[in-house]
């Protein structure tokens, strides 16, 4: 994607869709799954996951839990109860987002 900073501050909102939908995963399973989803146009960093997962566990919104595979340490992530409710609030909001910037944008394309 040429311009990702588009996407920046949606992350948080991908994140959360994607756990919601999958339940627990792991940060590559993640950056992963985005990257299948758009076909490889957005590609997210470890250097942009990480501290956004942190900050979404800092806020109440995800759990962790480690399990060792291949005699790796692996953290998995997961939405708490509260995450649940925040996913549905962003993703209404996202959307509201979307339908707005399709009226600017192009208002023959709208949907109402």
């Amino acid at each position: 994607m040429a311009n990702s900073k588009l996407y920046k501050g949606s992350l948080s909102t991908i994140i959360l869709k994607l756990l919601d939908e999958g339940g627990k995963m792991y940060g590559y399973e993640i950056t992963q799954k985005v990257k299948q989803l758009t076909k490889g146009d957005l590609k997210i960093t470890e250097g942009a996951l990480y501290p956004a997962l942190h900050k979404l566990e800092a806020e109440g919104l995800l759990d962790v839990e480690v399990a060792k595979v291949d005699n790796r340490m692996r953290k998995y992530y997961k939405l708490t109860e509260q995450g649940e409710k925040e996913t549905a609030n962003r993703l209404a909001e996202l959307e509201e987002f979307i339908r707005n910037m399709q009226q600017l944008v192009n208002p023959k394309w709208s949907i109402s």
